[in-house]
């Protein structure tokens, strides 16, 4: 395989370590070997004197990274026994972990399109910049899933509930509302990146990002707070949407007509998830529980149907089992977080 047709391009310029995600066409879908690929440069470049900053990007011009390569996971759990979309994931957690924990500046350039493991790769690190293009979400519940890559860590700690209303919809945000949002910390316009990451080749990062860095357009999400915290602190997902549709809102109507497309199931193991991992605090503890989450749904109808539905017949209908929230009893929630005994991820216990 030819530099040029790697699916991660790495390269050292000046005092800094490149890392090119390079499946353009696939939108940088990140698949195993990826994983393994930037990891491994990670962990070469943490103890490498010449590499001071390592700056994250996608290749072609639709964005970072549409998240990871779920055909492959629905394979996986439709043909096969689920060990490989495990393995994947045991390693794209450890790796989120690694990003988070990371001892050197990690830049990540979160231009375009940023979603599910894209945030994984981006929003753990320690510099994180979007541009007036970018547009990140968590859409895990409208393929049947959960969100994952430490996620749920993320937006439990968002503001007030817009990472319940966030997770929940799997809608997605511009700049000014990642960093609101704590998903990211500067803005750079995109015309300015190539720029950016020149002088991040010869100068510490303040320094280049103070020769970058512009106010972002104001987002939507601060003026909607109101009726997100209110609707969203519900107990229940039955009754944040009954609050969704009793608050008058336009949004709030819309954002209630979103979850009713979205899975029965996954909309209440998200709600729990995000739930609990306020209550877990770390990042490596919150994977912990995202692996048990993430396993346990390889053997869900949800899953295989979502994707089936928006990825391989692309008929957009896709068909829930159970098809209502009515449905969903509260042990079809708790399977979801069962430990694993001897398959236990175990980072919270390493940590």
């Amino acid at each position: 395989m030819s530099g040029t047709e790697a699916p991660v391009l790495l390269r050292t310029t000046g005092r800094a370590g490149h890392i090119v995600l390079n499946r353009p066409r696939a939108l940088n879908a990140l698949d195993h070997a990826m994983v393994r690929r930037i990891d491994a440069a990670l962990a070469a470049w943490q103890h490498d004197p010449a590499v001071e900053t390592v700056v994250l990007f996608g290749a072609g011009e639709r964005g970072l990274c549409a998240g990871g390569d779920i055909r492959a996971i629905h394979d996986d759990a439709r043909y096969g026994d689920g060990s490989a979309s495990a393995a994947f994931w045991r390693d794209e957690y450890h790796l989120n972990a690694r990003i988070a924990r990371y001892p050197k500046p990690y830049v990540a350039l979160m231009d375009g399109i940023v979603m599910g493991g894209g945030v994984g790769l981006s929003a753990h690190g320690g510099v994180r910049i979007v541009t007036e293009r970018s547009r990140i979400a968590m859409p895990e519940t409208g393929i049947g899933f959960v969100p994952d890559v430490g996620g749920t860590h993320l937006l439990a700690r968002a503001p007030g509930e817009l990472g319940t209303h966030l997770a929940l919809t799997g809608s997605q945000i511009g700049a000014a509302d990642a960093v609101l949002c704590g998903l990211a910390d500067h803005h750079v316009p995109s015309a300015a990146l190539a720029a950016l990451v020149d002088d991040l080749a010869v100068m510490p990062v303040p320094d280049a990002l103070a020769r970058h860095e512009r106010p972002a357009l104001p987002g939507e999400l601060a003026e909607q707070r109101e009726w997100i915290d209110a609707c969203y602190a519900a107990g229940t997902v039955e009754e944040i949407i009954a609050r969704l549709l009793d608050h008058g809102s336009p949004e709030a109507k819309e954002a209630a007509q979103t979850l009713f497309t979205r899975s029965p199931l996954a909309l209440k193991v998200t709600l729990a998830a995000v739930r609990r991992a306020r209550r877990l605090g770390t990042l490596e503890a919150v994977l912990d529980q995202e692996f048990r989450v993430s396993c346990a749904a390889l053997s869900s109808h949800d899953l295989v149907e979502g994707v089936r539905a928006r990825i391989v017949d692309k008929d957009r209908d896709p068909r829930w089992s159970p098809a209502t929230l009515a449905e969903v009893a509260d042990a079809d929630v708790e399977r979801f977080f069962a430990p694993l005994g001897d398959r236990e991820l175990g980072l919270g216990a390493a940590g």
